[in-house]
């Protein structure tokens, strides 16, 4: 049976006006006016503005997410839900809190990826694309990493994994569950840190609490 069919009309729908809630918080809307003097334009700096609300949105972006981004550059819902829909970067459903994403392309391919995929699959109990029921790892297939060298390869967060074997995958399971780094809020994170300069992120530290 094929799986049904997602009509334009179940979109997320924005919040009204009145009914938004902004939810940034100090540290993000400071980051963001720093961010904005880089640009000739607010609308330029949408990107990072979007890295910002994944962040504070808890991994994902979320309708009201793209609404405030909307809001606090001056711009269309429909125009921001565009710019995020258009790169796979940004998570537009909710997903687990790690990502795993393992490259198929050719490369990796020829080297095990999609039986790394499989052992990822019986591993976890989940399908490609899928999370698991205890909200931890989301399994994806992503395109090439630009480490073919070391292929298979895969990437959880800000961190590549080279050469694996489902022995190493089985460490990195193990690590992933015992430890609070690479997680999909954490890389959204980093992200909006290499748009500020070091003297911007001293300024905003020092004005926080």
């Amino acid at each position: 049976m094929q799986d049904p069919l997602i009509r334009i009309t179940e979109r997320p729908k924005p919040p009204r006006p009145e009914e938004l809630t902004l939810r940034f918080s100090e540290r993000a809307v400071k980051e963001l006016e720093a961010i904005l003097k880089h640009y000739p334009d607010r609308k330029s700096a949408m990107l990072p503005a979007l890295w910002i609300a994944q962040r504070e949105y808890g991994g994902h972006l979320t309708a009201e997410a793209l609404a405030e981004v909307a809001y606090r550059l001056g711009r269309s819902y429909a125009e921001v839900e565009g710019v995020a829909t258009f790169y796979t970067m940004y998570n537009k459903t909710p997903v687990g809190k790690y990502m795993l994403e393992v490259c198929t392309n050719l490369p990796c391919m020829l080297c095990g990826a999609y039986r790394i995929l499989e052992y990822l699959e019986q591993k976890l109990g989940i399908k490609l694309g899928e999370t698991t029921p205890d909200g931890l790892f989301t399994l994806t297939e992503v395109e090439c990493l630009n480490n073919c060298g070391d292929a298979p390869v895969m990437q959880v967060g800000d961190v590549y994994y080279r050469r694996l074997t489902p022995e190493k995958i089985d460490e990195i399971i193990e690590y992933l569950r015992t430890h609070e780094e690479h997680t999909v809020v954490q890389l959204a994170d980093a992200e909006v840190q290499l748009h500020l300069s070091e003297q911007e992120r001293q300024q905003i530290e020092g004005t926080q609490g």
